[in-house]
């Protein structure tokens, strides 16, 4: 028995809800796509022009000095919101607390001058405030200003540039290890063999990067070796976290990782500006990030013989043990799975 043939229309048509589907699927994956980009952009504008919108002095600790009742008044008119003011009882006390990081700078009144005590290396934007800061006041009073620089850059990089610069380099000195790591030695059988590679790498960079910047650039002063050291825990902290979340969550987790770090924690990080030109909570998340602790590190280290150092090292030393703690859960988790 013969069947009809079939239409050119009919044999020209595919099966009914083929193409419907297929296009309706590809428009999905296309608009969540390009929302998902929107969004990556516009997070990436908020992190990085709020903190410059924003920024200006807040809560700077100063000092000042004199005699008491000219003292006492201009701390007095200074403390407030952008300027947290203790008063010395002479210049000498004053600079040593400048150069122990206990104060940025601070004012001297003796004798119709106005000294102003700053160490640009230590907070170079609120060092400019607070030199604009003391000059204005002693165009008021017609005393004489004179400016002394403690703790300055070094003669090579007056602008501190190449110090600035170091902010994204550690983060990708952090970054890129893991993911090349966990592409050369995936799952549970190479996750030893990435923290190994991870500690030798952070070392070996850590030490590359001082060298670059204290004998290439002229950036940094102080010891080589303590700097280098300092470096190599930043990067550290970074790898082992990004290879902690990677071995624990996927590359969920190394993706949430480094959107923080790229996203908060450069943008906080105070490398450029130092730790008091954001608002208080965005400074202080921005020195509790591995960035962030690593430039504040970075700076005790090589401008201040490691006055203020306790404090970035101890939150570098946690973000590490974070990061083999992650790794110890992930490998357990392996072997038992495996068992």
């Amino acid at each position: 028995m013969s069947t009809p043939a079939s239409t050119p229309a009919e044999a020209d048509t595919p099966p009914s809800g083929t193409d419907a589907t297929g296009t309706t699927g590809a428009a999905k994956k296309l608009a969540a796509v390009v929302l998902g980009l929107t969004a990556v952009v516009t997070m990436m504008l908020c992190a990085f022009a709020l903190p410059s919108v924003n920024g200006g002095p807040h809560h700077v600790p100063i000092g000042v000095t004199g005699p008491q009742p000219a003292a006492q008044g201009l701390g007095a008119k200074l403390d407030g919101d952008e300027w947290d003011v203790t008063v010395y009882a002479d210049t000498e006390a004053l600079t040593a607390a400048i150069k122990d990081r206990e104060v940025v700078g601070g004012i001297a009144l003796s004798g119709g001058k106005a000294d102003i005590y700053t160490a640009t290396a230590g907070a170079p934007t609120a060092t400019a405030a607070l030199t604009a800061l003391g000059n204005g006041l002693a165009a008021q009073q017609r005393l004489q200003p004179a400016v002394h620089d403690l703790v300055p850059y070094p003669e090579d990089d007056p602008r501190g540039a190449g110090f600035a610069a170091a902010g994204l380099p550690l983060i990708f000195g952090g970054m890129f290890p893991a993911v090349l790591l966990t592409r050369l030695f995936p799952g549970h059988a190479g996750l030893r063999l990435r923290l190994a590679g991870a500690v030798v790498f952070s070392l070996l960079a850590g030490a590359a990067v001082a060298a670059f910047l204290q004998y290439g650039t002229g950036s940094l002063a102080g010891s080589y070796g303590v700097t280098a050291l300092g470096l190599s825990l930043g990067m550290a902290a970074l790898s082992l976290t990004f290879i902690g979340l990677e071995a624990l969550a996927g590359m969920a987790g190394f993706g949430a990782a480094a959107g923080v770090m790229m996203l908060l924690g450069n943008p906080l990080s105070g490398m450029a500006s130092g730790p008091y030109w954001l608002p208080d909570f965005w400074a202080h998340l921005g020195q509790y990030l591995p960035p962030g602790a690593s430039g504040t590190l970075l700076r005790a280290n090589s401008f201040f013989d490691g006055a203020g150092a306790a404090l970035p090292g101890t939150v570098l030393t946690c973000w590490i043990v974070f990061g083999l703690a992650l790794i110890l859960i992930a490998d357990r988790r392996a072997a038992r799975t495996a068992g």
